[in-house]
Parts: C-alpha cells; sequence; structure tokens
C-alpha cells in the first residue's frame, strides 16, 4: 500500500502563487511516476503535470505558470503554481504509480478568486 497526503491549497487571488506539496509513505518502489490531476466541479479530472524520472510534462494550461518538482529523499512531489487564473480552480490531487499499480490522495482545494 502507498499513502499519499496532500497539502498546501488554499485561496489565493488571481495571479498569486501557492505550492502544494504530496508526502508519500509506504510501499515505494524506485521506479515510478507522480503526477498532479485537478477537477474542477462538474469537470472530468484532467492531468496538470507528470515527472517520469527526471522528465516533465505539463498540460498546455498551465505550460510556464506551474512546475512540478520532487525529493526523492523525502518522498515528496511538488507543485509551484504562479500567475494564478480563477480557471485554475479546483480540487488539486496527487497520484503515484509503478508496476505493481497506482494511489491518489485525498486532494487539495485550490481556489483562485478576488
Amino acid at each position: 500500500q502507498v499513502q499519499l497526503v496532500e497539502s498546501g491549497g488554499g485561496l489565493v487571488q488571481p495571479g498569486g502563487s501557492l505550492r502544494l506539496s504530496c508526502a508519500a509513505s509506504g510501499r515505494l518502489f524506485a521506479i515510478n511516476t507522480m503526477a498532479w490531476y485537478r477537477q474542477a466541479p462538474e469537470k472530468e479530472r484532467e492531468l496538470v503535470a507528470i515527472m517520469i524520472g527526471d522528465n516533465t510534462k505539463y498540460a498546455d494550461s498551465v505550460k510556464g505558470r506551474f512546475t512540478i518538482s520532487r525529493d526523492n529523499a523525502k518522498n515528496t512531489l511538488y507543485l509551484q503554481m504562479n500567475s494564478l487564473k480563477p480557471e485554475d480552480t479546483a480540487v488539486y490531487y496527487c497520484k503515484y504509480s509503478d508496476y505493481a499499480g497506482y494511489y491518489w490522495g485525498q486532494g487539495t482545494q485550490v481556489t483562485v478568486s478576488s
């Protein structure tokens, strides 16, 4: 089993920044993929950013504004979000995948509003 705990969400004004964290624990394998997804009300869950080894990919809507990173010593994934827009409002989820399966965190709410 793998446990994922997200933190760092909150209310921020347009143009502001937040940093999300996802702490992983349990049965972790060295070769894995971690990613951030988000789900806005009445919308499908969508991929925001993914990290495979040292390679990263981003949704077009967040390129240049969001940065995904990880601290392997702490088993923690981060998402630095800058220049936030109201359309970034969503519940953000962390996902861990390895050869045995995948796991989701409980989500953290991000609200961008003035």
